[in-house]
């Protein structure tokens, strides 16, 4: 793997579903909705009073993982810091600590991925260590061991020593981590099979984590132009989770590949009305759609709105600008 992988995996790690890890309802809904300015301000406001609570801590940095701004990261560096710090014992201080040099490691290129490395590492075991039942720092741990190289402490046998712990405790959880380490050997059926078997139940941590890691399989499918099983598992995506961006937009882009630009608009303008619609590309894959459909004027204005969004991912911008360019 290279370095600039290492980062971008580390980055992956910090933007994972933290679901249930604040205990205030309406703090854990702005959260999830990525309403992240409501959530700063309360947050903050109670640092004020209250400079050692850990909720609020936790959740400054947390909302400025959503945002991922470099400015931000660093501002809730020392808070966060100092909660792990003065509260040892925490392990959601801990849990939040990693996520943030996580990003810092993206944000902060190949030298920042390399030295923060063994921090997001140690963090995030000190995490696991203090509360094995925290999921959400022992799937950010195992996906540490799976995508960084050797040399920066990655282990797929450790990745699967985490799943097998989970196994007692929280069985289904392990059926995810087993999965997610099989999407990472590429070896699609196992991981289908895997997925197939979690019953998440009332754990919505879990749900959600499922429904990522199917849609992670439908795009591997997608990426290995096995274009009929991506579309099987998109179509399962739109019936299990109906009012989720996720499905029909993985749908949309197996529509393009497969000459079909009119239903692909379709389903990305549907996508673009519901749940988490705002952290996909949509109007990226839109403008994609439209030039395969010929429609060069509506590409073109996709496309900018896409390029003048609040937080493109890097590698669709540069492919939009590109796009971009050739249309003049």
């Amino acid at each position: 793997m290279t370095h600039r992988s290492l980062i971008l995996s580390l980055a992956l790690i910090a933007s994972a579903a933290h679901a249930q890890v604040l205990k205030d309802p309406q703090w854990q809904a702005w959260l999830d909705s990525g309403r992240t300015a409501e959530l700063t301000q309360a947050a903050q406001a109670r640092l004020g009073t209250q400079p050692e609570d850990a909720q609020a801590a936790v959740a400054l940095a947390l909302a400025a993982v959503d945002e991922g701004q470099p400015a931000r990261l660093d501002a809730v560096l020392k808070p966060v810091q100092a909660c792990a710090d003065k509260q040892p014992a925490q392990a959601i201080c801990f849990y939040a600590l990693g996520t943030v040099q996580g990003v810092q490691a993206m944000t902060g290129g190949m030298m920042a991925g390399m030295r923060l490395a063994s921090k997001v590492k140690d963090n995030l075991s000190r995490a696991v260590e203090l509360d094995p039942m925290l999921f959400e720092a022992r799937q950010a741990l195992s996906q540490f061991y799976l995508v960084a190289p050797g040399i920066a402490g990655g282990s797929v046998s450790m990745a699967k020593e985490l799943a097998s712990a989970a196994q007692a405790r929280q069985p289904e959880h392990a059926k995810l981590l087993r999965a997610q380490i099989a999407l990472q050997d590429k070896q699609w059926l196992e991981a289908e099979r895997e997925l197939q078997s979690v019953r998440p139940g009332d754990d919505k941590l879990l749900a959600i984590e499922v429904r990522q890691s199917w849609a992670q399989l439908g795009t591997a499918y997608f990426g290995d132009k096995q274009f009929p099983k991506a579309r099987g598992v998109f179509e399962q995506l739109m019936r299990d989770a109906p009012t989720q961006a996720l499905g029909p937009y993985g749908m949309a882009r197996v529509m393009t590949e497969t000459a079909q630009p009119d239903e692909a608009i379709k389903l990305l303008e549907r996508a673009r009305a519901l749940e988490g619609a705002d952290r996909l590309p949509i109007d990226h894959r839109l403008g994609i759609a439209l030039l395969a459909k010929g429609d060069k004027p509506a590409a073109k204005l996709a496309l900018e709105r896409f390029v003048a969004s609040k937080k493109p991912n890097p590698r669709n911008l540069e492919d939009a600008k590109k796009r971009l360019a050739e249309l003049g």
